[in-house]
């Protein structure tokens, strides 16, 4: 369980992602009763921390913090600037003790002058995805994702995708109600559908039609039911091909991706808030239990008991 958190920065660092790191752990939310974190922004040495925006930070704690850390976070960093050598040891001492590692953005390149990326699946911004690749050949770089999980490796792509891989690290750690909670809090959507493509070749999708929300608002509202793409393109007086493109350009992913992943989120909450069977639940979104079993093994590493025995809220 993660108690303590470690923001890692030197010369360089980006301070909007920073920003991301510390408004996803060092930020008290206990009136909301959501766990608090022992949170701290670190650098090789205490002092005066430049940014790439042309001002300074004062960072009060060095690196015996990472030592202590349950979380260790690299936020963005100029790619061409050399990482420091106790940078690299701090890193690769918190993965010898098995503390989760993150980075966002850049910050990938870190991870990777540390060796904490040879063999794993890993990810940056798309603009320098094939950098990382070239630099870290050992790599397995993703280019079309948010975030990639190669535990205990949690690596994420441009500035708000940090928001992405924290929530979805709260998720895992806390459940999906208090996830849920945080994103409120933040005003950001609880989870983002799709990658970095829908970012990068269509920014604005060119939308002559009406949205898909109404349809999308129904399909929450009968998860229970088929949910095919004839029944829904129907729903949206389109043809299946119009409507399956359209679904793509504005969720950034296929209408059974994002179906499966609504009716796991649904699952998630009926397995924290009500005691109802497995069974029942699986029925209520539209699963068997065999196949909830698997889709939720696939998207949180546990069974159904299971996540319910680590994330219920009934007593």
């Amino acid at each position: 369980m993660i108690t303590n958190v470690a923001a890692l920065v030197y010369d360089g660092v980006a301070p909007f992602e920073l920003g991301v790191v510390c408004e996803s752990w060092g930020v008290d939310r206990s009136d909301d009763g959501l766990p608090t974190f022992d949170f701290a922004v670190c650098a090789p040495r205490p002092g005066t921390v430049a940014t790439n925006t042309g001002f300074a930070l004062q960072v009060e704690h060095g690196l015996e913090r990472v030592a202590a850390a349950d979380l260790v976070v690299v936020p963005a960093v100029g790619r061409q600037r050399p990482v420091p050598d106790e940078v690299i040891e701090a890193l690769q001492g918190a993965y010898a003790r098995g503390a989760r590692i993150m980075s966002v953005c850049t910050g990938a390149f870190a991870l990777g002058a540390a060796g904490l990326l040879d063999g794993r699946e890993c990810t940056t911004h798309w603009m320098h995805t094939a950098e990382l690749a070239e630099r870290f050949p050992a790599a397995r770089v993703i280019p079309e994702v948010l975030y990639v999980d190669d535990a205990p490796v949690l690596t994420s792509a441009g500035t708000a995708a940090g928001l992405d891989a924290s929530l979805y690290l709260w998720r895992q750690e806390f459940g999906s109600a208090a996830a849920n909670q945080v994103a409120r809090r933040m005003v950001v959507p609880p989870q983002r559908e799709g990658g970095q493509a829908q970012f990068i070749t269509n920014p604005v999708p060119a939308c002559d039609a009406e949205t898909l929300g109404p349809v999308l608002t129904w399909i929450l509202e009968h998860l229970d039911e088929p949910l095919d793409v004839p029944t829904l393109s129907a729903r949206a007086l389109m043809s299946p091909r119009t409507f399956a493109r359209r679904f793509r350009a504005e969720t950034g992913t296929t209408p059974h991706a994002w179906i499966t992943a609504q009716r796991v989120r649904r699952a998630e909450q009926l397995l924290e808030e009500t005691d109802r069977p497995v069974e029942r639940i699986a029925a209520e979104v539209g699963f068997t239990p065999a196949v909830l079993r698997h889709h939720l093994a696939q998207a949180r590493g546990l069974s159904p008991q299971r996540y319910r025995r680590r994330f219920s809220a009934v007593v």
